[in-house]
């Protein structure tokens, strides 16, 4: 199995996840044709695309799925209260997506499979879900939009091999920020994002003994820098010890490594 950023941060957030022939993608946040563009920067045709699955219903993880998905002739994952909305409906196929329990993906010849797991956590969209994609063994984790460390969600997520976890902001630098202070006290709320410090609180809880990536994922451009994020996760898995696990800045602007499972 294979996981790449597309695109992650306020601008609209995707990744790919190929498993054998299968591919997956979590969340279409982009206008679609700039989520065409990236997947041809990843070498893939919208046509390759099997599923795609949305998180929650903000335009930043929203904004193309349908669209994607008619494109494609992919099946949609979404929660039940998406179902209505417009663009969702532009999907040839939709299926329910919760928390209840995993389920499995195959591709269009019915060869390859992979395992979805839905988990729900605290955002100021309801549902917020997280992904743990499973693959012939390997896992791959996803979590962004949490408003504050969830160990119920990190016991669901566990297991990783790769994560890719929100590193969102720096807290001097948003309350110090141009941000309005209604707008902070959203994003530093227990339903907003998570600043470094509860990210790395988040990973020393997800971190376990097979991890050997971590992505830094959804970070602001205005409240945060990569320097930050990176010491606050390198600090939290050097002091548990995992001095191996290789450390992945997302991007806004341009595609990711495609990286090993």
């Amino acid at each position: 199995m294979h996981f790449q950023v597309l695109s992650s941060g306020s601008g609209g957030n995707s990744a790919l996840v190929r498993g054998g022939e299968l591919h997956l993608l979590l969340d279409a946040g982009l206008p679609i044709d700039d989520l065409v563009r990236r997947l041809a920067d990843a070498r893939v045709a919208p046509s390759r695309i099997d599923h795609v699955a949305i998180s929650h219903g903000h335009l930043d993880h929203a904004r193309a799925a349908g669209p994607l998905a008619r494109k494609a002739r992919a099946r949609l994952h979404c929660c039940e209260r998406l179902m209505g909305r417009g663009s969702i409906r532009r999907a040839p196929r939709v299926a329910t997506l919760s928390p209840a329990g995993p389920v499995e993906l195959r591709d269009r010849t019915g060869r390859d499979a992979l395992s979805l797991r839905a988990v729900a956590i605290p955002h100021d969209a309801e549902p917020t879900l997280a992904f743990r994609v499973e693959h012939q063994g390997r896992v791959a984790v996803l979590a962004t939009d949490l408003g504050h460390p969830d160990r119920q969600a990190a016991r669901a997520l566990s297991g990783a091999h790769l994560i890719a976890l929100e590193f969102n902001h720096d807290r001097e630098m948003l309350e110090a920020g141009p941000y309005e202070p209604s707008l902070k006290r959203r994003i530093a709320g227990p339903r907003g994002h998570l600043s470094n410090e509860e990210a790395a609180r988040m990973l020393e809880w997800l971190a376990g003994p097979e991890l050997h990536t971590v992505v830094l994922a959804h970070l602001s451009l205005v409240n945060n820098l990569p320097l930050l994020a990176l010491e606050a996760a390198r600090t939290t898995l050097d002091r548990l010890g995992l001095h191996h696990v290789r450390v992945v800045l997302a991007e806004q602007h341009a595609i990711g490594p495609n990286l090993a499972v």
